[in-house]
């Protein structure tokens, strides 16, 4: 079948070159198990827009076969700033927000929704925040090949798929393998911080971090941490209060790497 008249990869509803690829990675750095799924949805003509002149500037392609300099990728900030990974934005409001409040950090947001990278690059360029960059595809991948080692001030994971049937849970992405591959590009003392309004979610992600010993709780009695001040209130979290759920964060510190050596 021939390729589309206009430039456009197979599979994309951009030219080459323009917007996030369907398959950024292909099969060279597949996973065995995936612990999100792709959702396809509309992208509105503002989403489309914003892509389509900001992902160039902006974006990133997690196709595992390069390592950032991520003072090269936040070159409107000071050599040496702080950076997040933030796994899994939704549409980014939330983002943005935290973006707005800390300025002087970056924020590397990963996700396989287009509509949500349409929608957080138009934020950042509403709000004129420069200290934002959208990755596309698989932060599994994007950790192990392609950040530095100690290179990340902290990890978001907010709200990830519960993957609510016992056969999934294998699925989830907090897991001993994921939570190791985390520390390694961690800085010591970054946090990696855990958000979930599903209860048997949130037991199994306590377990699974106060079992390593790459972290430390930052809670004293070892337990869960209240709502700090910097994640804002997302309407999604409001409305599952509303109902009734109970919304758990962990808060947990890279502990220092005997030696100072890192993975």
């Amino acid at each position: 079948m021939p390729a589309p008249s206009d430039g456009r990869r197979r599979g994309s509803m951009f030219p080459d070159g323009t917007g996030p690829s369907p398959n950024p990675a292909g099969e060279r750095h597949e996973r065995r198990i995936r612990s999100f799924q792709p959702r396809r949805s509309r992208v509105s003509a503002n989403q489309r827009d914003a892509l389509l002149r900001l992902w160039p500037k902006w974006g990133v392609e997690i196709d595992g076969d390069r390592r950032l300099d991520l003072d090269a990728l936040f070159d409107t900030l000071p050599p040496g700033s702080p950076v997040v990974l933030e796994i899994g934005f939704g549409m980014g409001e939330a983002t943005a927000q935290m973006a707005a409040a800390d300025p002087g950090t970056g924020i590397l947001a990963a996700d396989v929704h287009t509509p949500g990278q349409g929608n957080l690059l138009l934020l950042a360029e509403q709000h004129g925040l420069t200290n934002v960059r959208v990755a596309n595809g698989d932060a599994i991948i994007l950790l192990r090949e392609m950040l530095p080692p100690a290179s990340l001030a902290g990890i978001r994971v907010f709200f990830p798929d519960p993957w609510p049937k016992k056969r999934h849970h294998k699925r989830r992405i907090i897991q001993p393998e994921f939570v190791e591959l985390a520390a390694t590009r961690l800085a010591p003392g970054g946090l990696l911080h855990c958000t979930t309004d599903w209860e048997e979610y949130a037991e199994q992600m306590l377990q699974v971090l106060s079992d390593s010993p790459s972290y430390e709780n930052t809670q004293p009695d070892g337990g869960y941490a209240p709502r700090p001040d910097f994640r804002p209130l997302t309407r999604f979290e409001q409305q599952g209060l509303e109902k009734g759920h109970v919304v758990h964060d962990l808060l947990f510190r890279r502990v220092p790497v005997p030696g100072g050596k890192s993975a």
